[in-house]
């Protein structure tokens, strides 16, 4: 118990160096929030990969945050940013040190794949596996965004199950050994691509939200930003597809996609409860309304994506007005039109 007090203390010094939210950090070592906030408390065991993540995310060495690096007194007892890789410094993770929900022999040395790492004497305990050798510079966010960006990509082009982790390491520049040190299976890495859909789709509601005058207009910005009209749309539908697929047959897939879809019915269902206070839409049950509407989208975006480019079908901009149709028809509130009749101009109602 002291010794995961003991990583969940310094994984919150990572974070206060990064300078960010909570949430913001999981976001950017493609973590589920809540896992985070249960690991920090103790209630939950960090796994490997996700400390692997987290030294590369803060620029630490990984057997600083199992506390199985020994630490320099110059550097101020292992200090966040500061990778003990001093010739001074002890041994490094020892074999069976675990962070993780049942997995064992965490690496020790540096998550941060691309950083340099003076070995100089450290000494590593036997059976501790190296981490790979950095082949190129650190991309830009670290090397596990770049796994997962290129994650994306790929199993838009190809399918989850044509992906390979060959694939996605020379899509990387990088080895094999790399994408399983951040991300040790298949099924956590469509997770991870799914996450990094799901936050990208949450941060870009939120700065479309906040552009619009009112609720209505709130709403058309969400359905705007569902309709696959950009190559980046396109390929986190193409994401979701196999997700459904997998959901299906994943008990895990399955809650991550039940926990995404929660979240997206409950913001257009919010949407609807301020329009319908605002007196731009009618009364109408905003949970089942926003149940119509996203399922309205998702079906019209499967038709968008199964229709080849040049052919007839249902292209985004049917979908686009097709779903702010139903906006209009379904929950717009109807009003006389004050801004050209004088008072006793105004039809009666």
């Amino acid at each position: 118990m002291r010794q995961q007090f003991d990583v969940a203390e310094r994984v919150r010094q990572v974070i206060g160096k990064a300078g960010c939210t909570q949430r913001e950090f999981a976001r950017r070592v493609v973590m589920d929030p809540s896992k985070l906030s249960r690991s920090l408390s103790g209630s939950r065991r960090f796994t490997v990969a996700e400390l692997a993540r987290i030294a590369d995310a803060g620029n630490v060495d990984a057997g600083w945050l199992l506390g199985t690096t020994a630490t320099d007194s110059t550097t101020g007892g292992g200090s966040v940013g500061t990778t003990t890789t001093d010739a001074t410094v002890g041994g490094g993770a020892t074999d069976g040190a675990s962070g993780a929900d049942g997995a064992s022999g965490a690496d020790g040395a540096s998550a941060t794949d691309g950083t340099s790492r003076a070995d100089g004497g450290a000494h590593r305990a036997a059976g501790a596996p190296r981490p790979p050798a950095p082949a190129t510079a650190p991309p830009e966010g670290g090397r596990p965004l770049q796994i997962v960006r290129e994650t994306v990509r790929l199993i838009a082009e190809h399918g989850f199950h044509a992906v390979r982790v060959a694939d996605i390491a020379a899509a990387c520049d990088t080895s094999t050994a790399t994408i399983h040190y951040h991300f040790p299976g298949r099924a956590e890495l469509l997770e991870a691509a799914v996450r990094w859909c799901m936050d990208e789709d949450t941060v870009r509601r939120a700065a479309r939200i906040a552009e619009a005058d009112d609720a209505r207009e709130e709403l058309r910005q969400l359905i705007a930003l569902q309709v696959p009209y950009s190559e980046r749309q396109r390929q986190q539908w193409l994401v979701w597809l196999d997700l459904w697929a997998e959901a299906a047959r994943s008990t895990a897939i399955g809650r991550l996609h039940a926990d995404f879809y929660r979240q997206w019915r409950q913001t257009v269902a919010e949407v609807i409860r301020r329009g319908i206070e605002q007196g731009v839409f009618r009364t109408v049950d905003p949970e089942f309304s926003a149940l119509r509407l996203t399922a309205l989208i998702d079906g019209l975006a499967t038709q968008v994506l199964a229709t080849a480019p040049g052919e007839r079908g249902t292209s985004p901009e049917d979908m686009d007005i097709a779903c702010n149709a139903y906006v209009d028809t379904e929950l717009t509130a109807r009003r006389p039109r004050t801004d050209q009749a004088g008072p006793s101009d105004r039809p009666e109602p």
